[in-house]
């Protein structure tokens, strides 16, 4: 058969378009984005296999053979964009940096200059709201296991526009069924995200919003990408231990912020710690806490209410903490975009 036919034939004799040129490969995806009707989520993107910023939706792409497609070898992580400034990116970057150590994968720039290209792309997007998202892998190659046939690692970063109002209402958890990473890999921000992915699947499927990892001890653990955070009837603030999870940053300024309860009488005490399924059942108040939320009160675990059933008033005004430091907080924590 003539390679440069326009159309192959399968086995179930369907024809299979071939595409002649780029021009016309990029004009075929142009169309996907048009006939979407939907507005453009992903207003800019950086790659370094390009070498620049895409504005382009159809050319956001990444290699076939980058290790982190088939082989799930990369790393990543996000900044929330809000009324035009980046919350917590320096946080975000430290971590980052320290899962690619994690996973053996060499950034190809140094940390000032992925800081750089990603508020330059923040810019560039004339985002104002949404978030930040961005990766390290060990990069496009071949198909084989080991990363040694990759001339260079790679980094890519798109924006997304979004809107995440406070959250306000409660939702409902359960356990879940699917097992948790070891805490090698439970304790960096790795793309295998597989388990994650079932585990909010079968919280959808009981009709819950989200799941909650017990680890092999018996202790709460985290949700599929979110820590949980319970108030005792004693007005103690209690995250689970770092040591096994991941060391959320939005949880992490939690523990910052919150001692400012405790200085005016609404907090007995925050801290982190093992904590069994009974005593998180038996708490007055119960969180997810993750950058977008950045608090979601939990009203229900496996059938059964949290407290009163209700959305509690230390939660809110913990929500109401956070959300405050992240429009109005220290510079520290925000860094000013100068949009073009």
């Amino acid at each position: 058969m003539d390679a440069h036919k326009e159309v192959v034939e399968d086995a179930g004799n369907s024809k299979i378009h071939v595409f002649q040129s780029s021009s016309e490969l990029v004009e075929s995806l142009h169309q996907k984005w048009i006939n979407n009707g939907k507005q453009q989520p992903y207003p800019a993107m950086y790659s370094s296999v390009f070498g620049g910023i895409v504005l382009d939706p159809s050319l956001m792409v990444i290699p076939l053979d980058d290790h982190m497609v088939h082989r799930g070898h990369g790393v990543f992580d996000t900044a929330i964009i809000i009324d035009g400034y980046l919350y917590e990116l320096d946080v975000h970057l430290d971590r980052f940096l320290r899962s690619a150590s994690s996973s053996r994968i060499s950034s190809p720039f140094p940390r000032s200059t992925l800081r750089n290209i990603l508020i330059q792309l923040t810019a560039t997007s004339q985002c104002k709201k949404g978030t930040l998202r961005y990766w390290l892998t060990s990069g496009p190659g071949d198909f084989l296991l080991s990363p040694a046939g990759c001339p260079s690692s790679a980094f890519y970063a798109v924006v997304i526009t979004d809107d995440f109002p406070q959250q306000k209402k409660g939702v409902k958890v359960i356990t879940s069924t699917v097992p948790m990473k070891p805490p090698q890999f439970a304790t960096m921000k790795n793309v295998n995200y597989l388990p994650n992915v079932l585990s909010v699947m079968e919280a959808q499927d009981k009709g819950a919003f989200a799941s909650i990892w017990i680890d092999n001890n018996g202790f709460i653990a985290e949700g599929p990408n979110v820590n949980v955070a319970f108030i005792t009837h004693d007005k103690e603030l209690v995250l689970p231990s770092f040591d096994n999870i991941l060391r959320g940053c939005t949880a992490k300024r939690l523990l910052e912020l919150a001692p400012e309860f405790v200085k005016d009488g609404r907090l007995k005490s925050v801290r982190t710690g093992d904590i069994t399924v009974e005593e998180g059942k038996g708490c007055a108040e119960m969180m997810f806490v993750g950058s977008t939320l950045p608090l979601l009160p939990i009203v229900e675990w496996d059938d059964k209410p949290i407290g009163d059933g209700e959305v509690g008033e230390l939660t809110m005004a913990l929500c109401d903490l956070l959300w405050e430091d992240m429009v109005a907080g220290p510079e520290t924590q925000r860094i000013p975009i100068a949009y073009p």
